[in-house]
């Protein structure tokens, strides 16, 4: 009874979590993908993705995802062997287990007539995936705790995860052992199903099943006579051996009954046995209600995402079906830590003690902001340097063994926060160069209003300086230029004789007819304002923010002037001014 409504809660509760699970991915949305489209627009256009996928060529392609990425996980293999190895050993061994022993009842016996869990291969299959899960669950936490990178992290859930894990496994081995040696088990397949009559009969079967397969009896010991021994042999065979293979093949199982073997009367007395049969289930219960809530759900959208991305094109696809994807796409990572080890700026972890820098670290405040959920300032802002720290060299998504798009992802993440109102400092640094070369995606005013939120930002803490005025000596800022001054490049303003040589160059000049007016100041006009040491003026130029990088100024300079370099500098002061100004309380 208690057995029988574990499991149907813990349906239950697997069955809503899936629900709600699916209904997120049709739900939210990041950035620029799906933001107007209904929850129904995304609901059907899924449907018809999927129809039309499975009636064209594209189902050739994903048998072909299906067997090499899915279930020989060749991507893995590609990245590192060893790893793979780890992979293969804990899905290998843990679909086995699920087929031939939490599915036995539905699956396995109708597969195999005469089925029986203590027969071979059952016997030895089952303990040999037993090995193979426990032997790759060891690899992984070596590896997870032994990294010389230092870019893997454990977290919380990934601990709950090892504990339930470990407690099934161990549980489901005690459980076995235990029953080896259980007379009381023995005693109770005797009276179900054995056909020997009591006295000799019954003593040289139990004596049989003492020596060869170890039940610790409390009537008979050893050594045995070989007459009483062929004998037993012969009652077995004729009454246990069509469903009982000799327990030596169940190697680990057969290791702990010899190992608890002194203990098994008090075992028996105790009930242990029966004891270690609710543990064991009930925790697999509780694994499987707890599954969709979890990290471990990878086991179901990892696959999906491979099969899913193998199929669609960020330029063809439905935008409904990708935002669906990307959602999706969160619950896909197994948190492996591989996008981390490839990711190119991930040395500044080393420097910035910020754990968003690294890709997957990234993913829980992702999966928070995608879900609507209230990040506090300081999350925040830890996740805005984390995403626009990325330099886009695409590396993470190249190795990410589930085929995750974590390019198109963090994109739409910089998307998400601007959309918010979230002012972002380093959207004026050449890092949004990326960006710009996707401005076709963004629409136009939003591409513009979060440069303009820093500029505005900017210019409210700099005072206005009329440059028609004269100059107070109270407005130079010494400190500044020596700050500007501190590398070669900044500190080549000194050769400028204001020649306007880069103001002609200028591209962003030339584009207006009256330079002044909508710039504020135009180029050699800043480097003179950065020699006066005149910050507010600078700073509060349209110009320097303008400014496209391009190297045509600097390159025309004839006395050698770093321009663009200068610019750089200016603006990483102006932005270091500003972050120092938002970090105060």
């Amino acid at each position: 009874m208690i057995f029988n409504t574990a499991l149907y809660a813990a349906l239950a509760i697997f069955s809503i979590g899936l629900i709600f699970k699916v209904f997120t991915w049709f739900r939210y949305s990041l950035g620029v993908d799906g933001k107007d489209i209904p929850f129904s627009g995304r609901v059907a256009a899924a449907i018809r993705g999927v129809f039309s996928t499975l009636f064209s060529s594209k189902i050739l392609i994903l048998i072909r995802v299906f067997i090499f990425e899915v279930l020989l996980q060749s991507r893995t293999f590609k990245q590192s062997v060893p790893r793979w190895v780890m992979h293969m050993l804990i899905f290998g061994g843990f679909m086995l287990l699920l087929v031939l022993h939490a599915l036995e009842i539905p699956v396995t016996s109708r597969l195999f007539p005469d089925y029986a869990s203590t027969l071979n291969p059952f016997l030895l299959i089952r303990n040999l995936s037993l090995a193979m899960v426990l032997t790759g669950l060891g690899i992984a936490f070596y590896r997870r705790h032994r990294s010389k990178t230092g870019r893997l992290f454990s977290h919380a859930m990934d601990h709950y995860l090892l504990i339930l894990l470990a407690v099934i496994m161990i549980s489901g081995l005690l459980l076995e052992g235990s029953k080896i040696v259980s007379y009381k088990r023995y005693q109770n397949m005797m009276e179900d199903y054995g056909d020997v009559e009591g006295g000799a009969e019954a003593k040289a079967l139990e004596s049989f099943w003492v020596a060869k397969f170890g039940v610790a009896s409390p009537n008979v010991k050893g050594p045995f006579d070989e007459a009483t021994l062929s004998q037993g042999k012969q009652l077995h065979e004729t009454n246990c051996a069509a469903c009982h293979s000799r327990p030596q093949w169940a190697f680990l199982s057969y290791g702990v009954s010899r190992g608890i073997k002194p203990l098994a009367t008090v075992l028996d007395r105790l009930n242990i046995p029966l004891v270690l049969w609710y543990i064991h289930f009930l925790t697999c219960f509780i694994g499987l209600a707890y599954l969709p809530f979890s990290k471990m759900f990878h086991i179901v959208t990892s696959p999906l995402s491979l099969l899913v991305n193998a199929v669609m094109d960020n330029e063809r696809s439905d935008p409904a079906n990708i935002a669906t994807r990307q959602i999706m796409e969160l619950d896909a990572c197994t948190h492996c830590g591989t996008c981390n080890e490839r990711c190119s700026v991930a040395v500044a972890f080393e420097e910035i003690p910020n754990s968003n820098i690294l890709p997957s670290e990234k993913m829980a405040a992702v999966k928070a902001l995608a879900s609507g959920k209230k990040l506090d300032e300081n999350d925040l802002k830890r996740l805005q340097e984390g995403i626009y720290l990325c330099t886009n060299c695409y590396r993470c998504t190249e190795v990410c063994p589930v085929g995750i798009n974590l390019q198109e992802l963090w994109f739409n993440v910089r998307e998400k926060l601007i959309q918010e109102g979230y002012p972002e400092l380093l959207t004026l640094s050449p890092l949004s160069f990326y960006r710009g070369l996707r401005r076709d995606r963004i629409p136009k005013a939003q591409f513009r209003e979060s440069a303009s939120q820093i500029e505005k930002a900017i210019a409210n803490e700099c005072p206005s300086i009329d440059t028609n005025d004269r100059i107070d000596k109270n407005d130079m800022d010494k400190a500044f230029k020596e700050k500007l001054a501190k590398s070669s490049e900044g500190g080549s303003f000194v050769y400028c004789f204001t020649c306007m040589t880069c103001t002609s160059a200028c591209p962003v000049c030339r584009n207006y007819e009256n330079p002044p007016e909508a710039l504020g100041l135009v180029p050699h006009q800043i480097i003179r304002a950065a020699a006066l040491g005149l910050p507010d003026m600078v700073y509060r130029s349209n110009m320097l923010w303008r400014c496209l990088g391009c190297y045509q100024c600097q390159d025309s300079c004839p006395q050698g002037v770093r321009l663009t370099d200068i610019f750089y500098e200016l603006k990483n002061l102006a932005t270091e001014r500003l972050r120092d100004k938002l970090s105060k309380p």
